[in-house]
């Protein structure tokens, strides 16, 4: 049965397990020791955006999905599925689980992921108007479908438990880890694969973006385009990227002996009601959010030492989340956005965001925000520059927000 023994006597459901695929390495030790430094934003100039206004993304460099899955496997999925699978072999071999034993009827898998296997399905249709339809891959429709992305990792790993996918746009991630700490917390299984992955550096969905005024145009100095709070913040850059979390109920990981990273306290979700893609300026869903997430982790906003915030280095979202912060947290937390190096994921971006504030509570260690030169005066906020603080960390609380008003935020703490 589900226990009550964490926090104040709130549920806590145990990190376990982390895996990373993001443009700051490959893995999770690359990844973390990227955020760590804050040197910039890992983008690439791509030649088929040459006439996009934003020509560059985030890549995860160096990631060769043969030498993880094998030519046969890696060829049966969507870039976003490669880097899933990827994730979720960390993660769950961090964990000290094993598959081979483990009562697959009692692990459920929650993933974030909002548009599917975008790349595949860009493919497919210039194949399509290029070559007839007799060119169409007969794998087109699994290796498109956004629910395979839970799909596939549950027949990794023979996890034969609940088994969805989370899609609330940009929040997707977090709102996949929020839904597994529930899973845990009803008792319906225990032990949960989730996270969030994407892949959408098509031509078509970075046009998308850039025609939406979105993207940061600073062609000419892209270790600098992503500037989370920054006066001179123009826009995200694209990325893609995974991160998967292994979650266990607390006591069941200590009597296993598991290597625990951060306890999911505190999860909260709300709605705008306000526009398709702008946030509400009074931030009043986004506040239900926080607030919801603060009590369920049984937490005061005086407690919070850090907040991982959504920073996606567009003008009105930056604003709007540091009216948000200051008016529920005050002005004591230290803030920092790891998207002024990973650039933004989307879907993925809450998991990738989860999984480095396990690590910052694991380490005492508040990663900066690159690429903040001049802090926006509009901005009431301590937000960590340069160089990240070596500092105590008991709370932190990591925001994620996306298209449609959805918003999603966790409280972290530590284990």
């Amino acid at each position: 049965m589900p226990g009550r023994n964490g926090r104040r006597g709130r549920f806590e459901a145990a990190i376990t397990g982390l895996g990373m695929m993001t443009p700051a390495g490959t893995g999770t030790a690359a990844s973390w020791k990227g955020i760590r430094q804050g040197a910039g934003t890992e983008a690439v100039k791509v030649p088929e955006l040459a006439d996009i206004a934003a020509d560059f993304v985030c890549r995860v460099p160096g990631f060769d999905p043969v030498e993880v899955l094998g030519r046969r496997r890696a060829g049966q999925f969507d870039r976003s599925s490669q880097l899933l699978l990827a994730a979720a072999i960390e993660a769950v071999a961090d964990s000290g689980l094993d598959p081979q034993s483990w009562d697959g009827a009692r692990v459920a898998v929650v993933i974030g992921n909002g548009i599917g296997g975008a790349q595949t399905w860009e493919t497919q249709h210039r194949r399509l108007l290029d070559s007839g339809s007799r060119r169409v891959s007969p794998r087109l429709i699994p290796m498109l479908s956004a629910n395979m992305a839970a799909g596939y990792v549950s027949m990794e790993f023979g996890a034969q438990g609940p088994s969805m996918v989370t899609a609330t746009a940009c929040a997707s991630g977090t709102t996949a880890i929020g839904t597994a700490r529930e899973l845990l917390r009803s008792g319906a299984c225990d032990v949960v694969i989730t996270g969030g992955t994407e892949a959408p550096l098509t031509p078509s969905l970075v046009s998308g973006f850039s025609q939406m005024g979105a993207l940061s145009k600073r062609t000419d100095d892209i270790r600098a385009a992503s500037r989370p709070f920054d006066a001179d913040r123009d826009g995200f850059v694209a990325a893609e990227g995974a991160a998967v979390l292994v979650l266990e109920r607390a006591e069941d990981a200590r009597a296993r002996g598991a290597g625990i990273r951060a306890m999911v306290s505190g999860y909260g979700a709300s709605a705008d009601a306000y526009h398709p893609t702008a946030p509400d300026p009074e931030c009043k869903g986004a506040a239900l959010a926080l607030r919801a997430a603060l009590r369920d982790a049984g937490v005061t906003a005086q407690e919070v030492d850090h907040v991982n915030a959504h920073g996606t280095a567009t003008l009105i979202n930056d604003a709007t989340e540091a009216r948000l912060i200051h008016g529920v947290l005050g002005d004591r937390p230290l803030v920092t956005s790891v998207k002024g190096v990973t650039g933004h994921s989307l879907s993925a971006a809450g998991a990738i965001e989860a999984a480095v504030s396990a690590l910052t509570l694991a380490e005492s260690f508040v990663p900066p925000t690159a690429n903040l030169e001049s802090l926006d005066p509009e901005i009431e906020l301590e937000v960590v520059a340069k160089e990240g603080r070596w500092m105590p960390v008991e709370v932190v609380v990591s925001n994620s927000f996306g298209f449609g008003g959805q918003n999603a935020v966790l409280v972290l703490t530590r284990a």
